[in-house]
């Protein structure tokens, strides 16, 4: 089983793909715009709506990443969408040269909220922030982490 992080974005969804593509050295991306599948006749969609993003993937290292566009016509029921701190990313690899090189990549217009160093839960952690404010953890061994404290706690 696994877990996968999926963005919205307000128009925007298009370029987030390109740029984590890059960052990440995305393996297989898929683009799927809402243009690309037959449209309703009796409910014909806004041309500005067809070119955005419906579905996306982005898979890289072993993780995937999901994405797509709120439409406008849509926000009546989705509601607006807000920039928060309520999505974060978690990218747990053992290659901390590969981590390091995502952590430097995904910075890159954004901002870092903990340097990538060696703290007493991880020998190499960090955050930050991206230039489309989404949130990134960086963790070279959470799992032995979490398996320490729990066997500590037995």
């Amino acid at each position: 089983m696994s877990a996968i992080a999926y963005l919205n974005f307000d128009g925007i969804a298009e370029q987030a793909i390109e740029f984590y593509s890059e960052a990440l050295s995305a393996l297989e991306v898929k683009i799927v715009k809402f243009g690309d599948i037959p449209q309703d006749p009796n409910y014909p969609m806004p041309e500005n709506e067809l070119n955005m993003v419906m579905e996306s993937s982005i898979e890289f290292a072993g993780g995937k990443i999901m994405m797509s566009d709120i439409l406008p016509s849509m926000k009546a029921v989705t509601g607006e969408l807000v920039k928060g701190n309520n999505i974060l990313i978690s990218l747990v690899i053992d290659d901390k040269q590969k981590l390091e090189q995502y952590f430097n990549s995904l910075s890159l217009g954004g901002y870092v909220t903990m340097s990538l160093s060696n703290y007493p839960w991880s020998s190499c952690f960090g955050t930050l922030v991206d230039k489309f404010g989404v949130n990134w953890k960086f963790n070279s061994d959470a799992d032995q982490f979490l398996d320490n404290v729990i066997s500590n706690k037995q």
